[in-house]
């Protein structure tokens, strides 16, 4: 809908949290007025194994807002469709959310191509996505809020802890073969070669969406280490080709203390599906895992728990950004008592909201949140020992080990853009580059 100018006062607006779980009334259900959150994940195909516990997720987040009693005097409603893990529909289902069911925002996709398959239709429309996953960097759009952790806030300190605390010296870089692992893993070479490792002791490789016959590769990794190098594995494979790898792994007798082996894209709800009892003491890197100790993790998985029906649900990080992406949008529209886009834009900047692992997230002009990094463990029940954590980062849209984007930076809030060369001081915008 439009713009919705219909203001709560300014002490019941504190109140409202989707952390709040004791509804406020049903003042909301009074007002003819609807507000609708586009829900953009897929719930069939490759990727559906990570993106059904999101949409999940999103309609819990909503019901608990309209519990709280909904926005701007409004009812919230979930408008959620089904991509189907195909990437060019998810161009065609944000043009649907946004000109057919005329969302106000739109939460989702988990893919980088699934994300930069919407994105020219979000400009277009001038449309405003969340987007909760860990992804590459290098893109600043005005149109998206990067709730995920950029490179500097996974990548990059994972291979600090494999060169630091296990003393790696030989990586093997595998990955899906698509846009995210291939550019984390073009930084991590570069980054690599910085650090002192020898470009013939870094081996990249890239499977396909859905892979399943890890044999081959799995013995070829595991024979990098005849020459008595430490060798350590950073993962950027995606979807349930994760499912057939770590079983290759446990079937080749590969353990932790062997190969070590740290993964940007497996989380809880990844390996809940399968015995991990032979997979413990491999690694993870993310920015929230559901161990963490503090009381604002567990009401929220009260909360997704109770809401699931199942009391083995599983929480992961993935969960925990659109958490925060949402009760940001809430508080920005509150405080621009609008849901439309350039005011809950012009809101977001500095918008602050507690995370689940005991910190404060803060979003940043370049669309990115500070957010803590955690290295966890595989434990035997399929959860993570945190054995690693950091006070909050903040994102970085640029790397600063590739060349070509070290002299950028993304400002929207002062410079308005998102591709700010700090050597000519000029603004590149380059839609084609997203």
């Amino acid at each position: 809908m439009g713009d919705v100018s219909l203001k709560l006062s300014k002490n019941l607006l504190s109140t409202l949290s989707v952390t709040t779980l004791i509804a406020a009334g049903s003042g909301a259900a009074a007002q003819d007025c609807t507000i609708k959150v586009g829900v953009l994940h897929s719930l069939s195909g490759t990727m559906a194994i990570s993106e059904t516990t999101l949409a999940d997720t999103m309609q819990m987040l909503v019901e608990g807002q309209n519990e709280a009693g909904g926005l701007l005097g409004c009812d919230l409603e979930a408008v959620v469709v089904d991509p189907a893990s195909d990437w060019p529909l998810f161009a065609e289902k944000t043009r649907e959310l946004l000109t057919v069911e005329e969302v106000d925002v739109i939460f989702g996709a988990w893919t980088s191509v699934s994300r930069k398959s919407a994105l020219p239709v979000l400009e277009e429309l001038n449309g405003l996505m969340f987007y909760p996953v860990q992804y590459e960097g290098e893109e600043s759009s005005r149109n998206v809020f990067y709730t995920g952790a950029a490179p500097n806030q996974q990548a990059i300190p994972a291979v600090d802890y494999f060169l630091e605390e296990l003393g790696v010296e030989q990586f093997a870089l595998l990955g899906t073969d698509y846009v995210y692992p291939r550019t984390t893993n073009n930084i991590l070479e570069a980054y690599l070669i910085e650090k002192g490792i020898a470009p013939e002791n870094i081996f990249v490789n890239y499977t396909p969406f859905g892979q399943s016959d890890w044999a081959t590769i799995v013995s070829d990794v595991a024979a990098l280490g005849a020459g008595g190098n430490q060798v350590g594995v950073v993962s950027t494979i995606n979807g349930d080709a994760n499912v057939g790898f770590y079983k290759e792994l446990a079937a080749a007798g590969v353990s932790a203390d062997d190969i070590p082996v740290i993964a940007f894209s497996v989380g809880e709800e990844e390996l809940s599906g399968f015995d991990t009892s032979e997979l413990v003491g491999h690694l993870a890197a993310w920015n929230y895992f559901m161990s963490a100790d503090t009381e604002a993790n567990a009401a929220f998985i009260e909360r997704w728990q109770a809401y699931t029906g199942d009391d083995m649900r599983v929480t992961n990080d993935p969960m925990e950004a659109h958490y925060i992406g949402f009760n940001m949008w809430i508080n920005a529209a509150t405080e621009a008592g609008s849901v439309e886009v350039d005011a809950v834009r012009a809101a977001m900047y500095g918008q602050e909201f507690p995370n689940l692992t005991g910190g404060t997230a803060v979003m940043l002009p370049n669309h990115h949140l500070s957010k803590p990094v955690l290295i966890g463990e595989i434990t035997a029940d399929g959860q993570f020992d945190i054995i690693s954590q950091t006070s909050e980062v903040p994102g970085d849209a640029w790397t600063d080990f590739l060349p070509e984007s070290a002299v950028l930076t993304s400002d929207w809030k002062d410079l308005g853009c998102g591709m700010y060369n700090t050597e000519t001081e000029t603004c590149v915008q380059l839609t084609s580059n997203y």
